[in-house]
């Protein structure tokens, strides 16, 4: 399979240029598995359109001379608001995979979350040295995902965040179509579950026939009161999108809620991130940090998640894009970008920072 060499071959501006430089050098079954939604991708199409839809009201006459993205995250200080959001198997679109996506975060002082589904171990991921959240599908194998929180603990990282939105993976249609399977060389390296994501199917995605044989369907709010009784580190809760779950989620001790429809993949037709974000951040008052992912895509998406109510964003694609196009250089551009907007978007509404962007007025047209 082809990958970017390490510097891309014309200038990015901006992260969707990383995207046409990725179309450029990956299989197009790999493109689809990383582009992709589940069903009609209306929702995929739904969480930009949602974005873009939102108006930010700009104050003036403000000293924004020394205006900075300088924020915290889980009470951690970092240089921006914002995350690596888990991906999947991220040796499919360059060699180095998860470690070159690593380096690239820490270089910009931001958190990485590796998934349960890495193409390289965690422990491998904790030793570049940056800061590293975990993230957790709960698996049939109860003791396995005990084993997996333990290993991640035993590896330094920071967090851990329980994905809960996949009690079996969205029909991606395009990954149907392409009978997409997983080339030998990736692998799921933090869990043995055999070969089955490697084995071609005539009607389904290997990968989808994968998840569905080791995660568990049944993960309940008892599941997560269990983790929480588990592990001592800062609890995430990924995908979240009624209020009511965000509510009884701090009443379960979690950290943080990612507000997310998991970028579109899951159930097809569930409300955009950015939609319900005000109304999960009013319910949660404070009991907790509120991120946001799906669609991220500009520092101005950051801003205007940050004026709706969020502590912070987690950013994907654009990552694997840049990972794709132009190995760890292409994904430390790409935070560098998001970086640069920010402040820019920051400035040029009136703020000098991150608590004066949680006060902006926005506006939805009709």
């Amino acid at each position: 399979m082809g990958h970017g060499s390490e510097t891309a071959a014309a200038p990015a501006h901006c992260l969707a240029d990383f995207e046409r430089a990725a179309a450029s050098v990956l299989p197009a079954d790999v493109r689809d598995f990383v582009a992709g939604g589940s069903g009609a991708e209306v929702t995929l199409d739904a969480n930009r359109t949602a974005l873009d839809r939102v108006f930010l009201v700009p104050r003036v006459l403000r000293d924004v001379s020394r205006c900075t993205a300088d924020s915290t995250l889980l009470k951690r200080p970092v240089p921006m608001p914002v995350a690596v959001a888990p991906v999947a198997y991220q040796q499919l679109v360059h060699p180095d995979g998860e470690r070159a996506a690593a380096r690239a975060a820490k270089a910009a002082g931001v958190p990485f979350t590796a998934s349960t589904l890495s193409s390289v171990p965690i422990e491998e991921l904790t030793a570049i040295g940056g800061t590293v959240w975990f993230q957790l599908y709960r698996l049939r194998d109860a003791a396995q995902s005990l084993e997996l929180v333990r290993r991640a603990e035993d590896a330094g990282c920071e967090a851990i965040m329980l994905t809960v939105d996949v009690p079996w993976m969205g029909r991606r249609l395009r990954d149907v179509r392409n009978r997409f399977a997983l080339p030998s060389h990736v692998r799921a390296a933090n869990i043995s579950t055999g070969s089955t994501a490697h084995r071609r199917h005539a009607d389904s995605s290997a990968v989808a026939v994968h998840t569905g044989q080791a995660f568990s369907s049944a993960t309940t709010w008892s599941s997560l009161a269990a983790l929480r009784k588990q592990t001592r580190l800062p609890l995430l809760l990924k995908g979240v999108l009624a209020a009511e779950d965000a509510v009884r989620a701090v009443e379960s001790g979690v950290d943080a809620v990612v507000v997310s429809n998991h970028g579109g993949r899951q159930l097809d037709g569930a409300v955009p991130s950015i939609d319900v974000l005000p109304e999960v951040a009013a319910a949660v008052n404070d009991g907790c940090e509120v991120l946001l992912d799906s669609g991220i895509r500009s520092g101005t998406d950051v801003l205007r998640a940050l004026a709706l109510g969020a502590s912070g964003v987690l950013v994907g694609r654009p990552l694997i894009w840049g990972l794709a196009a132009a190995g760890e250089a292409g994904a430390r551009r790409v935070l560098d970008l998001l970086a640069d907007e920010l402040r820019d978007a920051l400035g040029l509404s009136g703020c000098d920072g991150v608590a004066a962007a949680r006060q902006l007025r926005t506006l939805v047209p009709g």
